[in-house]
């Protein structure tokens, strides 16, 4: 295939649900004109996002990709660069792990490490990669208040995400010079989606309507930092519903 260099590419991972950030990220960047790259674990949920998104009249890709695995990763790249210039990188993967420390296994730990920070690191090295040869780019990640605060029972879960939002510092000061946006959205509290509503009923009748946090408030923030001028870059922002206690 031809990449039509015109063809402005979005590549994001960690599409869930489709009422999901991962995928209202997706369906938001189509709208904008973006050929959507929707890389997550469950294909028939990628599949109902893309089919969503053409059904709307946008352009979407799926896949089904691991974070954590340097071969997948390179493969989601090189997939996208086929379509068109890679213009929007959005690392959303890494869900809140949580166990008691002493009871905690190895492989627990290893593996929110591994699905957080060592994911969060392949990503960006294809990202940057891709982005870097037109000196233009967006890097975002979805980051979480654990990694400013750690919590009980959330040891795995905040070295994780801590280790990603130091990654995302180090990239930032590295390649904002030459043309690369990163930026960490801190999201601290539940966000209004299926993960709440569906498995997790129990958040929302303790917090209320109020104490969710919204989809398109947080996907309006991602835009935002996306269509920022190079005179006027933040790093890092955070977002809450205005009753979370901080």
């Amino acid at each position: 295939m031809v990449n039509n260099m015109s063809k402005k590419v979005a590549v994001i991972i960690g599409v869930g649900p489709l009422n999901g950030l991962g995928a209202q990220l997706c369906k938001r960047f189509a709208r904008s004109g973006y050929h959507v790259f929707a890389a997550g674990r469950t294909l028939e949920k990628i599949q109902l996002v893309t089919e969503k998104i053409r059904a709307e009249g946008g352009e979407a890709t799926g896949l089904v990709a691991d974070a954590t695995s340097p071969e997948a990763m390179i493969d989601l790249f090189e997939k996208a660069n086929e379509i068109g210039t890679v213009s929007l990188s959005i690392f959303n993967a890494g869900n809140g792990m949580v166990g008691d420390f002493l009871e905690m296994e190895p492989d627990f730990f290893e593996t929110c490490w591994r699905i957080s920070c060592f994911g969060g690191f392949l990503f960006s090295q294809q990202a940057i990669k891709a982005m870097l040869p037109q000196g233009i780019g967006t890097l975002l990640y979805t980051s979480a208040s654990a990694a400013l605060r750690g919590k009980p029972y959330a040891a795995a879960f905040t070295a994780a995400k801590a280790g990603v939002r130091a990654l995302s510092q180090s990239l930032c000061r590295e390649f904002g010079p030459l043309g690369i946006h990163v930026s960490n959205v801190v999201i601290d509290g539940p966000i209004d989606g299926d993960r709440i509503r569906k498995l997790r009923p129990y958040m929302l009748e303790a917090r209320g309507e109020d104490g969710l946090i919204s989809i398109q408030g947080i996907v309006d923030i991602y835009e935002m930092l996306h269509n920022q001028p190079k005179k006027a870059w933040s790093h890092e922002i955070d977002v809450r519903t205005f009753k979370e206690e901080w």
